[in-house]
């Protein structure tokens, strides 16, 4: 039971964490204009990054670890399929947005001079990204009231 609880608690903990840091980065995109300006995007960026981790981690346990409601009951919710949608989603999208901060923190690293023009497009994928987590959290609620699609 203690597991039960602990596990949940971090899946939702990484929740938070995650939807603020996901905003917090595409505010400090939409504002970055000198390298300055990058450490708190990276630092958001890097909780995103940790959440994502924790949320996928605990999900898969909670899923398909014997934890919660069995394998089958997730299995056959078109909520869960859903969530796993937007989840795929998000990760897809991620992909740019990654690529291109892993290349700023390198510049800014070898204190190299950092292009931003591509800021204001990271943000507004950013500002998607919050939007389809809140739409999981909306399948999230539904799979654990039983609703089905």
């Amino acid at each position: 039971m203690l597991l039960r609880w602990t596990i949940a608690t971090v899946h939702l903990l990484a929740l938070g964490i995650g939807l603020g840091a996901v905003w917090t980065r595409a505010r400090g995109l939409l504002r970055l204009r000198e390298a300055a300006d990058l450490g708190a995007v990276l630092r958001a960026d890097t909780l995103w990054g940790i959440a994502a981790l924790l949320w996928i981690s605990t999900g898969l346990w909670r899923a398909f670890g014997g934890l919660e409601k069995g394998t089958a009951y997730y299995l056959q919710s078109g909520a869960f399929h859903a969530k796993m949608g937007l989840l795929a989603l998000v990760l897809v999208m991620e992909a740019w947005p990654m690529i291109t901060l892993i290349r700023w923190r390198v510049r800014r690293g070898r204190a190299e001079s950092i292009n931003f023009e591509k800021a204001p497009a990271l943000a507004r994928i950013s500002f998607v990204q919050a939007i389809l987590v809140v739409l999981m959290i909306f399948a999230a609620t539904a799979m654990a009231r039983g609703l089905t699609w």
